[in-house]
C-alpha cells in the first residue's frame, strides 16, 4: 500500500512513475474519493460545530415557540450529519479497496519494458553441459526411473497434480533439507515452520488480496486460505509490531507447500511438473532498516544463487523490467536454471524488495532511535529455491545416456550416500 500523503501531494511525479508499469491503476479514483471524503468531513465538522453552538443557545432560549423551531432545525442538521456520515463510511470502504489495488512504485533501477521480453539478463553462471546424446525431458526420465506417477496424481486430484514416489520423493526431501541447512548454517537465517492456512487479513497484508483472490484456495466454512507461499505467514508473524533498530535485520527461511489455482497459466506447460496447483518451496523473508534494503536485496540474491551454484546448475540472473514486476515489488531479480531436456530456462527464484509496501499494510515498524516516532520497515523475500523446477533441473542436467541420473555431490549426504538414480 502506498502512503496517501504521497498520492495527495506528489501526484504528478507518482503518475509518471506508475506509467512505467504499463498497467491501469486506480490513482484518479483514489484522488477523487479522497477529495470527496475530505470535503464531507469538513462539512460534517461545520454542521457539528453549528449544532453545538445552537444547542447552547437553545438552552438559554426563553421563547418556547422559537426554541421548538430551533430544535426542529437541529433535527434537520442531525439528519444531514447522519447522511454525510453514511456517505463517508461508503467512501472509506471504496477508498480502502482502491488503495489496496494500487501497485507498488517501481524503483528507478528497474529497467523500463513493455513485456517480459524486456527483462535484462545481467549474468550467466555455469556452463551448459554438452551431451553426446539427445537429452530427454524430465517426464520421460521420470517414467524410466519410476519416480513420478502422473496418472495416479490425476486420478486422486485432477490435472496439474502428480505423485513423487521412491527416490523421487526422497530427492525432493533431500533438496528441501539441503536448502534449509545452507540458509541456516551458512547464511544465518532463522528457520520457521509456518501454518499453511492463514486468515484473509494476512493475504491482504502481503498483497495477494484483493487483486489476486481468484488464484487462491479458500476454506468454504471458515476464514482460512491456503498459502501461495511461505512469505504470507512469515511476514505476518510480525504484523502490528514495533522493533528497536538494533533488532534489525530479521532474516527467516521457511519450507512450505504452496497452493495456487494457476488460472493465469491455463494451457501453458501442460507436460511434466513445471506448473502445479500444489508445489514445494523454500522461502527467505527479511525485515530491514529502509536505508539498508537495497544492499539486503543483493545479499538475498547471492544467497539464492549460492544454492544453484552448490547444485552445479547453470543459471542466469534477470533484472525484471517494469512491465513484468509483481504487484508488490519495487524491484525484482529472477534466477532461471537451464533445463536441457525441456530446452528452456526455468525460473526457480524471485528476489524482491517491497520497500514499505507490505509493512504499511501490516503495520510493521521500527524506531530509528529510542523514543523516536516509529517508521515502516522494508520487507524483502526470495525463493531459496522453488521446487519442483529445481528438481527438474537436477534430473535433466544430471541425465546419462542409459537413462540414469548422476546426482549433485551436495545432495549425496542427504540421499544416504546414493550418487545415482538408476532406471527400473
Amino acid at each position: 500500500m502506498l502512503d496517501i500523503k504521497l498520492i495527495r501531494h506528489d501526484t504528478e511525479s507518482l503518475r509518471k512513475k506508475l506509467e512505467r508499469l504499463h498497467c491501469e491503476t486506480p490513482l484518479d479514483l483514489i484522488l477523487e474519493r479522497d477529495a470527496r471524503r475530505r470535503d464531507l468531513l469538513v462539512k460534517v465538522e461545520e454542521l457539528k460545530s453549528e449544532r453545538n453552538r445552537v444547542s447552547k443557545e437553545i438552552s438559554r432560549e426563553a421563547d418556547s415557540s422559537h426554541r421548538e423551531m430551533r430544535i426542529a432545525e437541529m433535527r434537520d442538521v442531525g439528519d444531514a450529519i447522519a447522511q454525510y456520515d453514511m456517505e463517508i463510511r461508503a467512501l472509506d470502504a471504496s477508498l480502502n479497496d482502491a488503495m489496496l489495488r494500487m501497485p507498488n512504485v517501481p524503483h528507478e533501477s528497474a529497467p523500463d519494458g513493455l513485456s517480459e521480453a524486456d527483462n535484462v539478463v545481467i549474468r550467466n553462471t555455469g556452463v551448459q553441459r554438452s551431451f553426446d546424446f539427445e537429452p530427454k525431458p524430465h517426464w520421460e526420465l521420470a517414467e524410466r526411473l519410476g519416480i513420478i506417477d502422473f496418472e495416479r496424481g490425476v486420478k486422486i486430484s485432477g490435472t496439474r497434480f502428480y505423485i513423487l514416489k521412491g527416490q523421487g520423493a526422497r530427492l525432493q526431501r533431500a533438496l528441501i533439507a539441503f536448502m534449509l541447512d545452507q540458509h541456516v548454517k551458512c547464511h544465518g537465517y532463522t528457520e520457521i515452520y509456518p501454518p499453511y492456512m492463514v486468515r484473509s487479513e494476512c493475504m491482504i497484508g502481503t498483497g495477494q488480496l484483493p487483486k489476486f483472490g481468484d488464484n487462491l484456495y479458500r476454506d468454504a466454512e471458515d476464514d482460512f486460505m491456503l498459502i501461495p507461499t511461505a512469505e504470507v505467514p512469515v511476514t505476518n508473524m510480525h504484523a502490528g509490531e514495533i522493533f528497536d533498530k538494533e533488532q534489525l535485520p530479521l532474516r527467516y527461511v521457511a519450507y512450505s507447500a504452496c497452493f495456487r489455482r494457476e488460472k493465469m497459466s491455463a494451457g501453458r506447460d501442460v507436460r511434466g511438473i513445471k506448473r502445479g496447483h500444489q508445489f514445494d518451496k523454500v522461502e527467505m523473508v527479511t525485515f530491514v532498516d529502509p536505508a539498508e534494503s537495497y544492499d539486503e536485496l543483493e545479499s538475498l540474491l547471492r544467497d539464492a544463487e549460492s544454492i544453484c551454484a552448490d547444485l552445479g546448475l547453470p543459471y542466469r540472473v534477470l533484472n525484471i523490467c517494469t512491465a513484468d514486476l509483481s504487484f508488490t515489488a519495487a524491484k525484482k531479480y529472477d534466477i532461471e536454471v537451464w533445463a536441457p531436456g525441456c530446452n528452456e530456462w526455468l525460473e526457480v527464484s524471485s528476489c524482491s524488495n517491497f520497500e514499505a509496501f507490505q509493512a504499511r499494510r501490516t503495520q510493521i515498524r521500527f524506531r530509528p532511535e529510542p523514543k523516536a516516532k516509529p517508521q515502516f520497515v522494508h520487507t524483502l523475500n526470495g525463493s531459496g529455491l522453488g521446487l519442483p523446477r529445481t528438481l527438474i533441473a537436477v534430473l535433466e542436467n544430471g541425465q546419462e545416456a542409459d537413462g540414469s541420473v548422476t546426482l549433485p555431490d551436495a545432495l549425496v549426504p542427504y540421499m544416504g550416500g546414493l550418487k545415482r538414480l538408476e532406471p527400473h
